[in-house]
């Protein structure tokens, strides 16, 4: 997010700066919170341990710690309560006895404003873990860890970041809750820690990690899912029950497959679009609340469920025919219109492609009718729609697609026009070690950056 970026004429890239975010995301995770209350401001004790994935360059991490451990307010909520306090301070003024003149009144109410907006409610006790490949810059309150969560040894480096007084290591260095913990995520340097009590576990997992895109859409939504996946296998070792877990996905043609999946494991399932994010991007947060532990399955538990067809509605689901037997559900592959045979049908209903595709065709056979399926009969409306509302939602599933934010907030697509004394800004934090460090050096001695860099200044006295 430096001052050469494309964006510049970005709303939300210019208000990060000016409030001191370190990415314009952050402006996401505030109003996907507004929505779906993620860090409980009714309860703020339901939110206290929280896991930041792919956190780099720190702007939800950095919303977790102004948030959970300052105490303060953002976007809508801060005007909802700036409202009601001066609600409180009217009150209190129309309750007070006459006596007091209107003057002393008034001051009075401006400095109980004062002192309540000034006051912030940071929360005990809370713990935050964040995870990167890249290094970030360290945060107040934040414990920070260099690890890939595609790897499975990155679970036990968490638990003990989460716990470090619950586990001993041959590591002997305890790291305090505000630095940043280098670690490796490779199993034959790092010791495997040995837990002497069992860890608490989160109350929240997000993700904001994307893949470098490479234009081609196909692709791109193939790697997003599958770091999507290497996350939820995290947030399955970590989240309480019903916990909640918040991810990055792109849209693509068979996401209600993934939706399927994660319904298995969460009571709810949402898919939000903040206001923040651009209209003309594929990208979207799947917000998955109360989390139900995958019990064992043929054997597999936790992430190794997921593995299996069965699990997550990829396998169809058992139907029921009016007398109450089971339906066997048949998907053959589309043959030539002139060697199709009648098929019977034992239930005509609307007909349902949630699971069949352009080249295939799907047909239900009773178990007892199969060997009369020879005989001729007039071909129905092919139907997987079960006549059960509970297995409705067994299948590919959509869930309902919400947009968060204010409608009348600014338009991440639009490009608003720069007052006259406008004065741009420095970014908040610079990347700690970017891949293009060389090359920004080498410009600079070139004198590069329109001659206003130091070293370019410098090279040519």
């Amino acid at each position: 997010m430096g001052k050469s970026s494309k964006d510049k004429r970005d709303a939300y890239y210019r208000l990060a700066k000016e409030q001191n975010w370190r990415a314009r995301s952050a402006f996401k995770l505030i109003q996907i919170d507004e929505q779906f209350d993620l860090f409980e401001h009714e309860n703020p004790e339901k939110v206290t341990r929280v896991v930041d994935l792919c956190a780099a360059p720190g702007s939800w991490s950095q919303v977790l710690s102004r948030v959970l451990i300052k105490g303060e307010s953002f976007g809508r909520r801060a005007w909802v309560e700036k409202k009601r306090r001066e609600k409180e301070a009217l009150e209190q003024i129309q309750n007070n006895d006459g006596s007091s003149s209107s003057s002393s009144e008034s001051q009075s109410a401006n400095e109980t404003t004062t002192t309540e907006e000034e006051e912030l409610k940071p929360r005990k006790n809370v713990k935050i873990v964040s995870i990167d490949l890249q290094p970030m810059a360290p945060l107040e309150g934040i414990t920070t860890l260099k690890a890939d969560i595609t790897h499975p040894s990155t679970i036990p480096l968490l638990l003990r970041a989460l716990d470090p007084e619950a586990y001993e290591s041959t590591t002997t260095t305890e790291e305090p809750s505000n630095t940043t913990t280098t670690t490796n995520s490779s199993p034959s340097t790092t010791p495997a820690p040995t837990a002497l009590r069992p860890p608490h576990p989160v109350d929240l997992v997000i993700s904001d990690g994307a893949p470098d895109v490479t234009g081609l859409h196909d692709l791109d939504i193939y790697i997003q899912s599958q770091l999507l996946y290497s996350a939820l296998n995290l947030a399955l070792g970590v989240l309480r029950p019903g916990g909640k877990f918040v991810a990055k996905i792109f849209r693509g043609r068979d996401v209600d497959l993934l939706y399927a999946q994660l319904r298995t494991v969460f009571e709810k399932v949402s898919v939000a679009k903040p206001r923040s994010s651009r209209a003309s991007s594929l990208e979207a947060f799947v917000v998955c609340e109360g989390f139900i532990p995958p019990s064992i399955h043929d054997g597999l538990k936790g992430m190794d469920a997921l593995k299996n067809p069965v699990f997550g509605g990829v396998a169809v689901p058992a139907t029921l025919t009016p007398d109450g037997s089971n339906v066997a559900v048949e998907v053959v592959a589309d043959e030539e219109p002139t060697t199709r045979q009648p098929v019977p049908v034992t239930h005509p209903a609307p007909v349902n492609t949630t699971l069949t595709t352009h080249n295939t065709t799907a047909r239900l056979l009773h178990p007892d009718s199969q060997a009369s399926s020879e005989a001729p009969q007039q071909q129905q409306p092919l139907a997987l729609k079960p006549l059960n509302e509970k297995f409705s939602s067994e299948n590919r599933w959509i869930p309902r697609f919400i947009a968060c934010g204010d409608l009348s907030a600014w338009d991440s697509d639009a490009s608003y026009a720069l007052p006259p004394d406008h004065v741009s800004l420095d970014p908040v934090q610079p990347p700690t070690a970017p891949p293009y460090r060389r090359a920004l050096e080498l410009r600079k001695e070139k004198g590069g950056a329109y001659g206003k860099t130091k070293l370019g200044a410098m090279g040519r006295a």
